[in-house]
């Protein structure tokens, strides 16, 4: 009952702080709320194991990854905040949360090995989670959350490449989506 609870609390909460993006199907923010609520329901599921058997393989697996979701979140946001420039409002994409409303395109940094580390350290924390309690019911969910953070990543591309151009599709050239020098 309380897996209920917090699911129903979960998916509320991200409508909430979603609404805009899910105003405009196909955004990168549309598909990204699809991607937290499959990780989020994933956390849930396997909360009650999280602390269980802390030297089993999987658990060994599941901090290894989760400990590599940070890195990335922390140098991705740095980076937005203080190279992107973002502006107050990009015209035509209200559905931007604020950091996201970079008007400089990132390449120094973090971003100068992957495009989307924010959607990478969710890929880490995902599969993190699901080895936490691996299951049928958590490799679907986590799978499902893996296919929307692909859909998130390549709307975010078409988004990029709409506002700077041929300056981002040279970019991606450079750079790898999700893991230095491997995807």
């Amino acid at each position: 009952m309380s897996e209920l609870i917090a699911s129903l609390i979960l998916t509320v909460a991200l409508i909430v702080f979603s609404w805009r993006s899910l105003q405009v199907a196909g955004s990168h923010g549309f598909y990204r709320f699809f991607a937290w609520e499959a990780i989020g329901l994933l956390i849930i599921v396997n909360f009650k194991d999280w602390f269980r058997n802390p030297l089993a393989w999987n658990q060994l697996i599941a901090w290894t990854l989760l400990v590599m979701a940070i890195p990335p979140l922390i140098l991705g946001v740095r980076s937005l905040a203080t190279r992107g420039k973002p502006a107050e409002q990009r015209e035509g994409e209200p559905q931007l949360l604020a950091f996201e409303k970079t008007t400089q395109l990132i390449t120094t940094g973090i971003y100068h090995y992957i495009r989307h580390p924010l959607y990478s350290s969710l890929l880490f924390l995902n599969w993190g989670a699901f080895f936490k309690a691996p299951s049928l019911l958590g490799v679907c969910l986590a799978s499902v959350a893996t296919a929307f953070l692909f859909a998130t990543a390549r709307a975010d591309e078409m988004e990029c490449i709409a506002f700077f151009g041929d300056e981002y599709r040279e970019y991606i050239k450079t750079t790898k989506r999700f893991v230095p020098f491997l995807f």
